[in-house]
């Protein structure tokens, strides 16, 4: 389905790559967990599966194939034909990544406006209501018109996750969608990301700092440091058993109910 291979990306400004030499596959209804800490390399990794590496500003190899398409080095008419439509994308803070002056029915809309001009204004209407109601949203048609500062930060983000969805996108990518959720919220997001993979079989690439909420979610992860990766496997043997010292500490790291905040060691970035 979605097949990385040997992806190097250098930005400019940058003395090292953000990521270098990274290979990876998704299988069709697979959920793949891409973790590591600031500066790993795995918002960039997402972002060039995206479309949304600004592309004058790096320099980049590689392929990234998508049903044997290079989405990489596809031109970017051709490329904003498959965003949205075959890939869906939901950012950390969707506060700031949907428009305060637009009602939430107009911004789920917007896909369809792209990818599917052959509908009315009605079926479009009716299309969204229903994205809002498959992620569980109280009221789908309230929401529809209502401002995004009107609505909670777990209602806004279902709304952010019914705008990646609504055109039935093949491959879901969610970028830390829970970090500035409560933990009450982070779960039922969660809940509901397993609900679309089993009912609308879309693959999902997780992007997380956090190995516990992964293993909640992900049936298989791969561990990014400074570019590269560094282990990758079955997310419940890593978690059992992992090979690499990083991902220990990443372990380590995970704050429980006796050890609120593990302190982090020297040398990790």
């Amino acid at each position: 389905m979605l097949e990385i291979q040997d992806l190097h990306v250098k930005f400019h400004n940058r003395s090292r790559e953000a990521v270098a030499g990274i290979s990876l596959t998704i299988q069709d209804g697979e959920i793949l967990g891409l973790v590591g800490e600031s500066g790993s390399g795995k918002s960039v990794t997402a972002m060039s599966v995206a479309g949304l590496l600004p592309r004058r500003q790096c320099s980049y190899s590689g392929q990234i194939l998508l049903d044997g398409t290079d989405l990489l080095h596809l031109p970017r008419a051709l490329l904003r034909a498959r965003q949205g439509k075959e890939i869906g994308v939901v950012f950390q803070e969707p506060m700031s990544a949907m428009d305060p002056l637009m009602k939430v029915g107009a911004q789920v809309e917007e896909t369809l406006l792209l990818h599917a001009k052959e509908l009315t204004a009605a079926q479009r209407r009716e299309k969204a209501i229903q994205a809002l109601a498959d992620v569980e949203l109280p009221d789908p048609e309230g929401v529809y018109n209502k401002y995004p500062h009107e609505l909670s930060g777990g209602m806004l983000q279902r709304a952010m996750i019914a705008a990646a969805i609504v055109t039935r996108p093949r491959l879901l990518l969610l970028d830390e969608p829970t970090t500035a959720l409560d933990v009450t919220i982070q779960a039922q997001i969660l809940e509901l990301l397993k609900k679309l993979n089993r009912e609308y079989g879309m693959s999902m690439l997780f992007i997380s700092h956090n190995l516990r909420v992964v293993q909640k979610l992900c049936s298989h992860v791969a561990v990014m440091q400074r570019g590269q990766l560094v282990e990758e496997g079955l997310t419940d043997a890593i978690m059992q058993a992992p090979q690499q010292e990083y991902t220990r500490r990443l372990i380590a790291a995970i704050p429980t109910r006796n050890r609120p905040m593990a302190r982090r060691e020297d040398g990790c970035d």
